[in-house]
């Protein structure tokens, strides 16, 4: 027996040593721009229809998108789609493809001016972006309905062959200091005709300092939770319409930890809905993750037995998180990041173990680049398998690739 082990050790020993590497995160940076304005919001999709994922991104007056070159060195050239489309800066950008053409359809919001919450005219924009023959030419803005404050957006799927638009103002009407009349969430529905009217569901009115979201759909299933001053509330296309999981929900920090600053400022589910990763409060300064069961299936967990652990403290206006595999070890993690300089000095993108107890820095990615983190995206813009991420740096001014060096 001592002989076999002897003769198994050194195949040991290297299966160790690559688990070993296999859960150090590896990435390299490629600078995309150095030379944008804010870079608000980010979205990846195919714009011109090679099959390769492209970057677009809400810069402070243009909506623009980054052509991909299909290698790690090239640069990623530029085109604007639109540009000075209300006289206040852009804030958010969808793209997602809704006709099965292989290119993304895009809407994008602005008139950003969250101080502005009792006059639409002069607080938020929502437009729908026709794409012309030539997606590097400029494409025609259609302006849709809009509450004021508009400031996140995504598409959703509601049907076999039918999508909304999401759209998640900051603030209600009139609002003050996050207190008043409640956000109104509107589903969009996509028409056949993208400049005839928009047919609108209601998704929520309730909830106060709407700052982020996600949707997943299982199967034919599809969900959303919602960051905001009450906490992370799920919802459900259900019947033909927008309806509120009441036994479910993501849990604000306790007043000890968030300054008595209550909310939940970004939003993320973990491992299929198992958990959900949260930066806490609005620009906060905490990473939470919460067990539950954030998805339709039956649960066997109770709000009693969940599990709640602060990952870390050291964000300073932490606004931008994920979730995925990016180490390959068939379990989530979380890459957050933050945009002004914390109690270090640094600014920057940190990947999070959920269950690496005591790492409260994280793990680097490459800080070769500084990155004021606005926003970030992950996809496999090299088909390599992996998941690469995709910054936008507001004091920074620019963004970046981390290349995933997995594989």
């Amino acid at each position: 027996m001592k002989t076999s082990l002897l003769l198994h050790l050194p195949a040991l020993l290297l299966l160790i040593a690559q688990l070993s590497v296999a859960q150090t995160p590896n990435f390299k940076i490629q600078v995309v721009d150095n030379q944008i304005n804010i870079g608000y919001g980010l979205a990846i999709g195919d714009v011109d229809g090679d099959k390769r994922p492209d970057i677009l991104l809400a810069d402070q007056k243009e909506f623009v998108w980054y052509q991909n070159p299909g290698n790690k060195t090239s640069p990623w050239k530029k085109y604007v789609m639109a540009a000075n489309l209300t006289p206040q800066d852009n804030v958010c950008i969808a793209a997602r493809d809704l006709d099965g053409d292989g290119r993304v359809e895009v809407a994008v919001g602005a008139g950003w001016n969250p101080a502005e919450t009792g006059d639409s005219t002069k607080s938020g924009a929502v437009f729908y972006l026709v794409r012309p023959q030539d997606p590097t030419q400029r494409w025609e803005a259609i302006r849709l309905h809009h509450e004021v404050t508009t400031h996140r957006m995504r598409w959703a799927k509601t049907g076999k062959d039918n999508y909304q638009l999401i759209v998640v103002p900051l603030h209600g009407l009139g609002n003050k200091n996050g207190e008043g009349r409640g956000v109104r969430i509107w589903g969009y529905e996509f028409p056949k005709d993208p400049r005839s009217t928009w047919k609108r569901q209601l998704v929520d009115s309730t909830m106060h300092l709407t700052h982020n979201f996600e949707i997943w759909e299982d199967g034919a299933t599809t969900g959303l939770i919602v960051a905001g001053k009450e906490g992370g509330n799920v919802f459900e296309w259900k019947k033909k319409k927008w309806l509120p999981v009441d036994d479910e929900s993501a849990s604000n920090a306790l007043p000890l930890l968030n300054k008595g600053v209550e909310g939940i400022g970004e939003i993320r589910r973990l491992n299929g809905g198992s958990a959900i990763a949260t930066i806490q409060p609005m620009h906060g300064n905490l990473l939470q993750v919460e067990s539950g069961s954030y998805s339709f299936k039956k649960s066997t967990t109770k709000g009693s037995d969940k599990e709640v652990d602060v990952l870390t403290d050291i964000f300073s206006q932490g606004h931008a998180l994920a979730c995925g595999d990016f180490l390959g070890v068939g379990s989530d993690q979380i890459v957050a990041g933050w945009r002004n300089p914390n109690a270090a000095g640094k600014v920057g993108i940190r990947l999070f173990k959920p269950k690496d107890e005591g790492n409260v820095e994280g793990y680097s990615l490459d800080d070769s680049v500084r990155m004021a983190c606005e926003d970030l995206q992950t996809a496999d813009l090299d088909g390599d398998g992996d998941l690469d991420i995709i910054a936008s740096g507001r004091a920074t001014l620019n963004v970046l690739i981390y290349w995933n060096q997995l594989k």
